[in-house]
């Protein structure tokens, strides 16, 4: 066993999973397991089934060569080229990582330092940081992941290239860094990652519409960031179920709330049309550097296109949205945007209200007025009486 499931039982952690490294290549693995799927063009990996569990099984990588090759940033693109239990190491991430736990007489195998660096507490790469963070961008983002989640601190030289090279996550697959960002926020310490990746600019390249709303709107839309970020790390510790679609809405409401802002006022739209409007582009745009799947974005369109409707509160339209599918999360945003400032606070207090079963009273002048509807003209054919059909 190799890597992360190693480091936390080392470390006192509960690990989420286990990876196996081996010396058979992936086709004997394949072989071997009927459950059995290989993955990854960079780097071929085995993706075995036993029962509800996938365990990933890699071939020891050997060590980089000129043959490797590269983009013009440093990158690696092709890495199936394999090795020993040493050269594997010595090829792996950090040193915490490069820790292999040895099932045949329960000892640890360290070529790179890492006990030592673990009882230091210290997350540090191996070789150069700079090399490593081009041969692999991500890198950036796992080193700040696994110092938050050990609470540990970075090596200086860990951390003196990131505000250098966070551009550098421009060229890693959007679908990829989906995957890295919710490990990254769909976690107990998802508002330190946020705080360490916006100091050291890796934010404003995985989010850059989110940055620069919160260059303009300052204190009120970063404690709205924030407060997201902490109402989704508390619900992963209690183990309660967390969706990266109210997430997504979250943290590009900022930019998109400012936009559908503009199209009211100087196209004329309607809320609801505006909303719409601002949110297919924001996503349009976020997609270049994240590619969030539809059965998120859609949704996180949805809250966002319900925040209005908390606004109609006549007759039986509140009784009809309280059984809406989506109501609540829709509510449950809008106590996010109360909580940061929005002023929406008389709403909110209304709507909590609503779902104890009583019926509040709607302040004087709070209810919108209904649109206007158009009197519905009978097209009259022929001249003034019903059309005669001749017999």
């Amino acid at each position: 066993m190799v890597g992360g499931g190693v480091r936390d039982l080392l470390a006192g952690v509960k690990p989420k999973d286990f990876d196996i490294a081996t010396n058979a290549r992936p086709e004997q693995i394949r072989q071997l397991f009927r459950g059995c799927r290989l993955v990854g063009r960079r780097f071929m990996i085995a993706h075995v089934r036993m029962g509800p569990e996938i365990v990933e099984v890699t071939t020891f990588r050997g060590p980089i060569t000129d043959s490797h090759e590269r983009d013009e940033t440093g990158r690696i693109l092709s890495d199936n080229i394999y090795g020993t239990l040493e050269d594997d190491a010595l090829r792996r991430d950090f040193t915490l990582n490069a820790l292999y736990y040895d099932i045949r007489d329960d000892s640890i195998v360290d070529y790179t330092g890492g006990v030592e660096d673990l009882r230091a507490r210290t997350v540090r790469l191996i070789g150069d940081p700079e090399l490593r963070y081009r041969e692999d961008p991500v890198r950036m983002l796992r080193a700040i992941r696994i110092g938050n989640k050990l609470h540990f601190r970075l090596d200086p030289a860990a951390v003196a290239p990131l505000k250098t090279l966070a551009p550098l996550l421009r060229e890693i697959p959007p679908a990829r860094l989906f995957d890295e960002v919710l490990k990254l926020l769909l976690n107990p310490e998802a508002v330190e990652n946020f705080r360490a990746m916006h100091w050291f600019n890796l934010w404003r390249e995985l989010f850059p519409d989110n940055a620069a709303a919160l260059d303009a709107g300052g204190d009120e839309a970063r404690g709205f960031i924030e407060g997201a970020l902490a109402n989704t790390a508390e619900r992963v510790r209690q183990n309660q179920p967390v969706s990266p679609a109210f997430l997504f809405a979250a943290l590009l409401w900022p930019s998109v709330r400012e936009r559908a802002a503009e199209l009211k006022t100087r196209q004329g739209h309607p809320e609801f049309i505006a909303l719409t409007q601002a949110g297919d582009e924001g996503f349009a745009r976020q997609s270049q550097r994240i590619a969030v799947p539809k059965r998120f974005s859609f949704p996180a369109r949805e809250i966002w296109q319900l925040q209005p409707r908390f606004e109609r509160r006549r007759g039986g339209q509140p009784q009809k949205f309280l059984t809406h599918p989506r109501f609540r999360a829709a509510y449950d945003f809008l106590l996010l945007r109360a909580a940061h400032g929005e002023p929406v606070q008389e709403l909110a207090d209304w709507w909590t209200q609503a779902q104890t079963g009583q019926t509040p009273v709607v302040p004087q002048g709070a209810e919108p007025p209904l649109p206007a509807r158009k009197r519905r003209r009978r097209r009259r054919r022929g001249g003034g009486g019903p059309q005669q059909t001749p017999g």
